[in-house]
């Protein structure tokens, strides 16, 4: 258009310039001049203008940009748009609807094509913050997958480089493990060679799955594609040795769904459906409360821990099944798999909880209550993690989560939480009664599960429960700046003098472990307070400074040495959560946004349910 305007405007020129007079002809020739700039200047300049291409494309030729608006599409270009943004430009373009191609193609092929939203146009200004729009998304299995609409890439330098160096550290903890540790669980960084963890008998693969999803929000599209093709030629669930019930469905099931519903790719629900169904018979008890240990080969022999309460299974491993068995029945349409996790909450409804709390201990036997110890850490911590998430992830429908997760947390903060002589607030732990004042590593993830589920708070509770989340913040945060490594211990005490420390040396240790970044995500997400943010770089330094080694990053001993020894294993849950929830800690809100998705505890993300089919949870067009 600009092009034919510019080869026109000088026709019949010659026969008519002689007839104007000298003033008319100055004008006149600076009127040309001017004209001709602006169209030299648009020739040479419209690949870069997003607006002028915008508005000059022609509604035949589909415009295919990236998702931070450049206008380039990802094929070779893809590096230089922003990572988070790659992998929303892929979620979209895959979930467009049944019509589209996009929808039946695996992500693989796509990248392999270059292709990226398949022609969806943009509206409005991204440079500006406006959102891009697109059409109604609908998987084809008649599911609304949850919308990842951007806004305005950030303009501060310092979370950009935050950001890319989270990124820089995946890929190190990838490469690593893909050079030395390639189809085992995990790496030893330090011997350079694989580690075999008692969790998952002869199960393979664990860092794979477990950074599927890790690797493709990132935008690591090699280390995805790699990753892709074990899963497709070698993982097999045929295997001998037990397996534990809990890590596989967390890790492995949670991994492949999380993985189906970010690509679209059958391979990934055809996989989670297999392992799903050889977990069934481990529910086979007289309670339909699941065992911890069940054997592969077999699949139908399962147990419990030896040093578990009399035989007893564990809260935090039988009540952190839910989100991963009902995602099962969503993609298979078999009703079964949700069934097996409704059972467990009749069976613990029906139980009469110590003064409302939930012992960590329970009998798939009797069903009765084990010892009465209760801990939001280990052994307790998911359950109540998974009582609101499966709120959230029914589109606040599932009652039944709502109410027994404000119950438990009303008896939790009644029992078990306190202030120590300095004013932390801590969650102790409760011992038949006695209360042990001290709280775990891994209880630090209930500041953030306190702020996913203050808004929905009975008795306009929804600022107090927020207080409590930023309260319980600071003191696991302090349990990080208190050590000379500025990384915390596995567990930490308040009594005796103590205060946010660990006073035994089996507790000083630290494995690389999420849950107090997990909460500065969640507790940033909900409040844009920048200290977040802040403790949240202060710990990728430390990792950097006292866990990363020549091959990988590695767990140490004691997080009070200024010279850490290490422990020789980069477990694979910092790929899938340390780094995940890092990275999502300094990128946009919409990543992932809290609104459409929620992590499992493995940190999965998994879409909230729409049960209303016409629902469109990405803007059309106007």
């Amino acid at each position: 258009m600009i092009r034919k305007l510019c080869s026109g405007s000088g026709l019949g020129l010659g026969s008519r310039f002689g007839s104007i007079r000298l003033s008319q002809r100055f004008v006149f020739l600076i009127f040309l001049s001017a004209l001709v700039t602006v169209c030299f200047g648009a020739i040479f300049f419209l690949p870069d203008s997003l607006r002028l291409r915008r508005f000059f494309l022609l509604s035949t030729e589909p415009q295919r940009t990236d998702i931070a608006g450049s206008g380039q599409g990802v094929g070779p270009r893809l590096a230089a748009a922003s990572p988070h943004r790659q992998a929303e430009a892929h979620i979209r373009s895959l979930w467009r609807g049944k019509e589209d191609r996009l929808g039946k193609e695996s992500l693989l092929d796509l990248i392999r094509q270059g292709v990226t939203e398949g022609g969806r146009r943009v509206t409005g200004d991204s440079e500006s913050g406006a959102a891009v729009n697109g059409g109604p998304v609908e998987a084809s299995n008649g599911h609304h997958p949850p919308s990842l609409e951007p806004r305005a890439q950030s303009t501060d330098q310092d979370v950009r480089s935050h950001r890319e160096k989270v990124k820089e550290m995946m890929k190190f903890a990838w490469d690593n493990y893909r050079r030395y540790a390639w189809g085992t669980n995990e790496l030893k960084p330090l011997s350079k060679n694989g580690h075999a963890s008692g969790l998952f008998g002869g199960l393979l693969g664990a860092t794979i799955v477990d950074s599927l999803d890790t690797l493709f929000i990132m935008g690591l599209q090699e280390e995805f594609r790699e990753a892709r093709e074990w899963v497709e030629n070698n993982l097999d669930f045929n295997v001998n040795g037990e397996v534990s019930l809990f890590e596989v469905t967390i890790r492995f099931v949670g991994g492949l769904l999380s993985a189906y519903y970010l690509t679209g790719d059958e391979l990934f629900k055809a996989k989670a459906i297999e392992l799903g169904e050889k977990l069934l018979p481990d529910f086979n008890t007289p309670t339909g409360i699941p065992w911890a240990l069940i054997k592969p080969s077999q699949w139908l022999v399962g147990r419990n821990w030896g040093w578990a309460s009399g035989g007893s299974s564990i809260l935090a491993e039988f009540g952190t099944l839910h989100l991963e068995f009902v995602h099962l029945s969503e993609v298979s349409g078999n009703p079964k798999f949700a069934e097996k996790v409704m059972a467990i909450r009749k069976v613990l409804n029906r139980l009469e909880k110590p003064h409302g709390l939930y012992p960590n201990y329970l009998s798939p036997v009797t069903g009765h209550w084990g010892q009465h110890h209760v801990s939001i850490g280990g052994l307790g911590d998911s359950f109540y993690e998974y009582l609101i998430k499966a709120w959230l992830m029914s589109d606040k429908t599932d009652e039944e989560a709502k109410t027994m997760y404000y119950e438990a947390l009303q008896a939790i903060e009644t029992n078990l939480v306190r202030k120590s002589a300095s004013g932390l607030t801590y969650i102790a732990e409760w011992r038949g009664g006695i209360l042990d004042h001290k709280m775990g590593h891994l209880a630090c993830f209930s500041g953030g599960m306190l702020a996913m589920g203050a808004d929905d708070a009975p008795a306009d509770q929804s600022k107090h429960y927020m207080e409590l989340a930023a309260e319980i913040t600071v003191t696991c945060h302090e349990s990080y700046k208190r050590s000379a490594t500025k990384l915390g211990p596995e567990a930490f005490r308040f009594d005796g003098g103590a205060d946010a420390v660990a006073t035994r040396m089996n507790d000083k240790y630290y494995i690389l472990r999420p849950e107090v970044v997990e909460t500065y995500m969640h507790m940033w997400r909900f409040t844009h307070d920048p200290r977040y943010r802040e403790w949240g770089w202060e710990a990728v330094q430390a990792l950097e400074q006292h866990c990363r080694v020549d091959a990988g990053f590695s767990g140490i001993r004691d997080v009070y040495s200024n010279l850490p020894h290490h422990d020789d294993v980069q477990q694979s849950f910092f790929l899938a959560e340390t780094l995940k929830y890092l990275y999502v800690l300094f990128s946009e809100d919409e990543l992932l946004s809290p609104e459409h998705w929620v992590f499992n505890t493995e940190a999965h993300p998994l879409p909230v349910i729409r049960r209303n089919t016409q629902e469109q949870v990405i803007t059309n067009d106007q």
